[in-house]
């Protein structure tokens, strides 16, 4: 494969990079867990499932367990947690989403931060509130049709 020449010098096309989330399905008789966002700056008010970035030298289902104790207070077994979908989305430049079903813990959630989080509810998996992020709310589908990939914003 060759390099494309511009003006008389090579074009090296810029390396993508991606953010990486990891996003909790905590499931419970088919409920989701939601939390409702507030003061975060984006899609405050919406509906959107436990989450948070991976961080530097932690794997995927080491920085889900992370954010559930953080954002719920739930403790998870690396056992326990199911790989349920990846979603590469357009957002900020391109991220890759994590999503991951547990039907096991330890604790009952509790919003362990009203600062970034106005509510917890339960919401039947066919019965999603109105005002949800959309990329979830997309990856929830894809989840329920046990569609393992899928991309959104491009």
């Amino acid at each position: 494969m060759s390099v494309p020449v511009v003006s008389g010098q090579e074009f090296k096309p810029q390396r993508h990079t991606v953010t990486g989330d990891v996003h909790l399905v905590l499931l419970r008789n088919n409920e989701i867990l939601l939390g409702q966002r507030r003061n975060t700056g984006f899609e405050d008010g919406a509906w959107h499932l436990p989450s948070g970035h991976l961080e530097a030298a932690e794997s995927v289902v080491t920085a889900l367990i992370r954010e559930a104790r953080e954002e719920v207070g739930v403790v998870i077994s690396a056992e326990d947690v199911r790989f349920s979908h990846v979603m590469h989305n357009s957002s900020s430049g391109g991220r890759i989403a994590f999503f991951f079903t547990v039907t096991n813990w330890q604790g009952e959630p509790t919003n362990q931060e009203p600062e970034k989080c106005g509510a917890l509810g339960w919401f039947a998996i066919d019965a999603l509130p109105e005002h949800m992020i959309e990329y979830c709310r997309a990856a929830m589908r894809h989840i329920a049709a046990q569609s393992p990939f899928s991309t959104f914003g491009w």
